[in-house]
């Protein structure tokens, strides 16, 4: 018996050591920490994350739950992998090797690489976690890599699993559809799985935006509540699942959605996931919408801190009916208006089967002759010579059945063989999974820029998701589509982008199919909706402006919507502003306030599109919505109020102000203004001080607050 009792003791005695010497990894930024632990199974689990403190606090954390949840061993509960081993074992357990530090060139980013491997089979995943120490945003994904003789079979593959403890979760998501994106809804998750998904192929966002927050105990507000924001940096299908589990406790698992999606990952290779973006905040949505925008000006958008081009597009003055004179004549009215650049949209190419209707030519990136006889090298020079820039209009990934391109390569499509052709807007999909078709797409972009230097900006646009998809160059790994079609699209605006690093593109996808930042830095701005009236734009755009900053959300004035001229351009002017519309109708008061609009946007701009954005009055909770931008160093803000379909029974209190320096003098001043109008606001040209301006506050709306109205204010510090 001495001999099994002297095991017994000795084993204890390495557990207790193994647990006296229990490793931590702490992951922190300015004000996040991520606390990870190696157990003494040699399993790493999640201990704590939160508000940053003490190191002493975070060592006195033993356990946790484990931060990549493999499936077919002992746990039961949904699984961030699951594979399949060349032997048919369908189990995976990871066990901790090492881990590093790098610091990148930017000292405020560091990335920490975490090995971990299964003690039986050559199969390893590595964590990631990179760190934005000002911006407290936190990446994270994952590699996973087969050493195995064989091919191993990957189910699922997320990027993140975060685990949460707390009374209660609120999850607010962004659902919707064509002219009706980003629809906010705030629920309280019970147990169970909750799954946000996409299976759209191109456009993802279609149906389901890829950002959330999770609240923690409570409803969050803008400026109460601890919560985090998260979104995938991926432009092709993601899944969120939201689980409850039997002791309350919440994982939230991140990735690309495996639906069709099995991976064959062959010897030596290494299957690299998305990122996944996230944010905390001790302090509301606000404070972590804010984090989002610095880190996207920063890093996530392309030329993030650059400057914008105000463009006048032509897609609701003229649709595809125009020629060379119209377009001429909607340039002196860009010029007119102080845009910075005409935008030619759909309607412009195709020979054979000439592109008068959405049913042919895409594909055949040819001027048509009958409407451009001069092409695009006369457009460009024309618009040069009347001192604006000229852009134009492409959807590379897509293929009418009535083109030259289907008939000369039915191959280069994605269509089932063997079943009926099944459209979307009278067209297909090019299969980004072939290089031919990759080289094709980058081609069509290298020649234009090429042939004509003067091209100054791309509107890319991309209006079908993927159905009866099939792809003749992946064969019989059909499953690896969805992810291979992304794959092809980053490596074509790859090489766009090493030729052509500063070009500005528009994101599209008939409106906001596409809006994550595994596109964004390859473009500078997005379209968010096809829809344009001002009082569903306002919905719109305030949904987008919690994860995306002003300067990437494009929004035009237009004909669409009865509201005022004004109303019109004070919504668009809380983004990226552009014009659509045919100023020719305008009266002369209302060119006049278009061309001042335009010079006061200029001069206002850099504080909307590069300050902290405060939403003070969301429209979901009223009948207005009032929002501010206030600058870095606080020396100003632009403060917009809008009235929504308000009645005599709304009545409107003080609006207190944020972000401002308490100890700071501002001088309040309308602006904006219809001419021959005059400022209602009683404060108007008054001083205050900060901190009466955000304990006392100001009543935006007057006695009454006449419907579909709005009011843009500058505040400017007086020394």
């Amino acid at each position: 018996m001495r001999k099994p009792l002297a095991f017994f003791v000795c084993t204890i005695l390495c557990l207790e050591l193994i647990a006296q010497n229990t490793r931590q990894i702490i992951l922190e930024t300015n004000k996040t920490a991520l606390v990870l632990t190696v157990g003494s199974n040699q399993r790493l689990v999640q201990s704590y994350l939160g508000k940053k403190t003490d190191t002493s606090v975070y060592r006195q954390l033993k356990t946790g739950r484990e931060v990549y949840l493999t499936a077919g061993m002992e746990n039961q509960n949904e699984a961030a992998i699951r594979v399949v081993h060349g032997d048919g074992n369908p189990s995976l357990e990871l066990q901790y090797v090492s881990h590093r530090v790098s610091p990148g060139d930017d000292k405020n980013i560091s990335t920490t690489e975490i090995l971990l491997k299964d003690p039986v089979y050559p199969v390893e995943v590595t964590l990631y976690y990179q760190l934005f120490y000002n911006e407290n945003i936190i990446k994270t994904w994952s590699a996973i890599r087969n050493l195995e003789q064989k091919p191993v079979q990957l189910y699922q593959y997320a990027s993140s699993m975060l685990h949460f403890n707390a009374g209660q979760y609120w999850l607010t998501q962004f659902h919707g559809d064509w002219a009706r994106e980003v629809e906010m809804v705030e629920e309280q998750l019970t147990p169970g799985i909750k799954a946000l998904e996409s299976k759209l192929g191109t456009r993802t966002n279609f149906y389901q935006t890829q950002t959330f927050f999770v609240s923690l105990n409570e409803r969050s507000t803008e400026t109460t509540g601890e919560l985090i924001a998260g979104t995938l940096n991926w432009t092709g299908n993601f899944k969120y699942s939201f689980e409850i589990d039997q002791r309350n406790g919440l994982r939230v698992i991140s990735g690309i959605n495996p639906y069709a999606s099995e991976y064959k990952l062959m010897p030596s290779e290494t299957f690299t996931t998305p990122e996944f973006l996230f944010t905390w905040s001790g302090n509301g949505k606000g404070e972590a919408s804010r984090n989002l925008h610095q880190w996207a000006r920063n890093y996530g958008v392309l030329d993030g801190k650059g400057n914008r081009h105000i463009l006048l597009n032509n897609w609701e003055a003229t649709r595809m009916a125009f020629n060379e004179n119209k377009l001429v004549e909607l340039f002196d009215e860009a010029k007119k208006l102080g845009a910075d650049l005409f935008l030619l949209d759909d309607g412009w190419f195709g020979n054979k089967y000439p592109r008068n209707d959405d049913k042919t030519a895409l594909g055949d990136w040819q001027e048509d002759k009958l409407k451009l006889p001069g092409g695009i090298a006369y457009l460009v020079k024309e618009a040069e010579q009347k001192g604006i820039h000229f852009g134009i209009w492409l959807e590379p990934e897509m293929v009418s059945p009535k083109s030259e391109l289907y008939e000369k390569h039915p191959d280069w499509i994605l269509k089932l063989p063997n079943r009926p052709e099944h459209y979307g807007r009278n067209q297909l999909v090019l299969d980004l999974a072939n290089p031919k078709v990759q080289d094709f797409i980058y081609n069509l972009v290298d020649d234009m820029l090429t042939r004509y230097p003067g091209l100054a900006f791309i509107k890319w646009d991309c209006n079908r998701s993927m159905t009866n998809a099939y792809s003749t160059y992946l064969g019989e790994k059909q499953s690896h589509l969805y992810i291979e079609y992304t794959r092809g699209f980053y490596k074509v605006m790859e090489r766009i982008r090493k030729k052509y690093a500063t070009l500005p593109i528009m994101l599209c996808s008939g409106g906001g199919g596409r809006t994550d930042y595994g596109a964004m830095k390859y473009f500078t701005e997005f379209w968010p909706s096809d829809n344009t009236d001002p009082l569903d734009r306002i919905y719109i755009q305030w949904g987008y402006s919690y994860f995306f900053p002003a300067n990437t959300i494009t929004a035009h004035i237009t004909g669409m919507g009865k509201q005022p001229l004004k109303f019109k351009t004070d919504v668009a002017m809380m983004g990226k502003m552009g014009y659509d519309i045919r100023t020719n109708t305008f009266t002369p008061q209302e060119m006049q306030f278009s061309a001042e609009a335009v010079k006061t946007y200029k001069r206002i701009s850099p504080v909307i599109w590069y300050g902290d954005q405060f939403r003070l009055i969301s429209p979901y909770e009223s009948n207005r919505a009032v929002l501010m931008y206030v600058s870095a160093d606080k020396s100003s803000a632009i403060l917009f109020n809008y009235n929504l379909n308000s009645s005599r029974k709304d009545i409107f209190g003080k609006v207190l102000l944020e972000g401002l320096d308490a100890r700071k003098k501002y001088l309040l001043k309308e602006i904006n203004l219809f001419p021959g109008t005059k400022s209602a606001q009683a404060d108007n040209d008054k001083i205050f001080t900060g901190e009466y301006l955000m304990q006392i506050g100001l009543n935006l709306s007057g006695n009454r607050a006449l419907p579909q109205t709005s009011n843009v204010f500058e505040l400017t510090e007086q020394k």
